[in-house]
Order: structure tokens, then C-alpha cells, then sequence
């Protein structure tokens, strides 16, 4: 619901999220994300056309989790990513958890 946060009035949060909406119709997203791992390589590969997407170990799972694109959602693997592992200091291991994280957001359309 928009605009019930104790203190702060409803109609800018409507606005802001009206032309959310707006810039995501007109421009698009773009996300970036990164698969990070302290213990267990998480392995993904693109099938069927980048119709979807194929997890692996993800969390030292044997099940393999596919995750079906909607239409209008291309994915593109970098080639400049190498398999790095993400060396976890000055942190509770058990507190930092391994995942799929958004690194960078932005418009699909570079604006000039």
C-alpha cells in the first residue's frame, strides 16, 4: 500500500512510484547481478534459446533450480567474468550467506 509509512505523506510516494512505473514502460531496467560464494560454487548456465536460466549448487543443493524468463527479459553472460570466490573476513561466516545479489541497476536506455 502506498504511502502508509508513519510520517511521511502518501501523495509523493504515489508520484514517485507512478513514474517508476512509467520509466520502466518507456525506458526499461537494467540489473546486474553477481553470484557470490564463500563455500559452495554456484553454477549457472543459459538454455533453451534464453528462455531460462539453470541454478546449480546453489547453497550446496543437488536439486537444480530453473527459473523461467518472462517475455521482454533478455540475460547475457559476461565474458569477462572469471569464477571468483568470495573470501568472507572480520565476519561471522554463519551471518554472511551466499546468493544471487542485484550489484548494479539502472535504465535499459543510456541516456545522452
Amino acid at each position: 500500500m502506498l504511502g502508509l509509512v508513519p510520517g511521511k505523506p502518501p501523495l509523493p510516494s504515489g508520484l514517485s512510484h507512478v513514474e517508476n512505473l512509467i520509466r520502466g514502460v518507456t525506458k526499461g531496467f537494467r540489473y546486474k547481478m553477481r553470484f557470490v560464494y564463500a563455500h559452495f560454487p554456484i553454477n549457472a548456465s543459459i538454455t533453451n534459446d534464453n528462455k531460462y536460466i539453470e541454478i546449480r549448487n546453489f547453497l550446496g543443493e543437488k536439486k537444480v533450480k530453473k527459473v523461467d524468463l518472462l517475455d521482454g527479459v533478455s540475460i547475457v553472460r559476461s565474458e569477462k567474468v572469471k569464477d571468483e570466490k568470495c573470501h568472507v573476513k572480520n565476519k561471522d561466516i554463519t551471518k554472511f550467506l551466499d546468493g544471487i545479489y542485484v550489484s548494479e541497476k539502472g535504465s535499459a536506455v543510456t541516456e545522452e
